[in-house]
């Protein structure tokens, strides 16, 4: 099993609820794959680096979690077509 770190940048122009039910479809896509996660850290409301889909800030979300080598790449590809996520980067974490 490799430690993964999963950064998630989800719109803010949804409600609180709807933002909810993003990161709980994102926790459930790492559990479906047999991913087992350890933290999930929520830093809030942030300003972007340059606008995105004409919009200034986003809410951005970090997921670490274990899974073996195939499953980043099974959650990237269905995060991908997830509405609200505007952003997404799924990195391998170094054992130190």
């Amino acid at each position: 099993m490799n430690k993964y770190e999963l950064a998630v940048v989800v719109s803010a122009k949804i409600e609180d609820d709807e933002r909810a039910e993003v990161l709980n479809k994102v926790k459930a896509l790492i559990e479906r794959f047999n991913g087992q996660i350890t933290n999930v850290d929520e830093w809030g409301k942030k300003r972007l680096a340059y606008d995105v889909q004409k919009m200034k800030e986003a809410f951005y979300y970090f997921i670490q979690f274990d899974a073996d080598s195939k499953t980043p790449a099974e959650i990237e590809s269905r995060i991908r077509i997830m509405d609200y996520v505007i952003r997404y980067l799924c990195v391998k974490q170094n054992e130190a």
